[in-house]
C-alpha cells in the first residue's frame, strides 16, 4: 500500500509523525512546508514540499493545487491521510477523484469548535477521525480514534 501524509509542519506534522507505528511499514510520501522542523523530522523520507501559508490564502491554494495534481497523477498513492491544514483540501479533492482513499484525523487541540480544514474535507473524506468525544458533535459521522499524543 502507498500512503500520503499529508500536512502543514509544525503540530500536524507531530500528529502525522506520531502514527509511525502504522506508517513505517508501507511504502509512503509527505507533502508538508519546507521549514526546519519539516526537514529535521523527515530526513530520509521522500517529501514534496508545498506553498504556504495556506490558510485564507488564495494564490497558496491554486500553486498546492498544481502541485496535488502533479504529485497525484505521478505518485498513486492508495490512501492520503491528514491532520491539516489547509494544504489537505486539494489532496483530498484531487486524491477522491483519482480513486485514493482519504482519511482525515481532526486535531488533539480543537475540543470546543471544529476546524476550518475539518469542516471543508468533512463531506469528502472517506473517513473522518476525531480524538475527543466532544468532537463529534460537529461530526456526527466522525469515528472515535482517542487521543494520539
Amino acid at each position: 500500500m502507498k500512503i500520503a501524509l499529508v500536512g502543514s509542519s509544525g503540530g500536524h506534522l507531530t500528529h502525522l509523525l506520531l502514527m509511525k507505528p502504522w506508517w513505517e511499514k508501507h511504502d509512503r510520501f509527505w507533502v508538508t512546508f519546507d521549514k526546519p522542523d519539516a526537514r529535521s523530522a523527515l530526513i530520509g523520507e521522500r517529501t514534496f514540499w508545498c506553498h504556504h501559508p495556506t490558510n485564507r490564502n488564495l494564490p497558496n491554494l491554486l500553486r498546492n493545487t498544481g502541485l496535488a495534481w502533479r504529485v497525484l497523477q505521478a505518485e498513486r498513492p492508495d490512501v492520503i491521510i491528514s491532520t491539516g491544514a489547509a494544504v489537505a483540501v486539494p489532496f483530498f479533492a484531487l486524491g477522491r477523484l483519482l480513486g485514493a482513499l482519504t482519511v482525515y484525523v481532526e486535531v488533539y487541540d480543537r475540543i470546543d469548535s471544529p476546524t476550518l480544514t475539518g469542516r471543508l474535507v468533512y463531506p469528502i473524506a472517506h473517513r473522518f477521525v476525531v480524538q475527543w468525544p466532544e468532537q463529534q458533535r460537529f461530526y456526527p459521522k466522525a469515528e472515535l480514534f482517542g487521543e494520539l499524543l
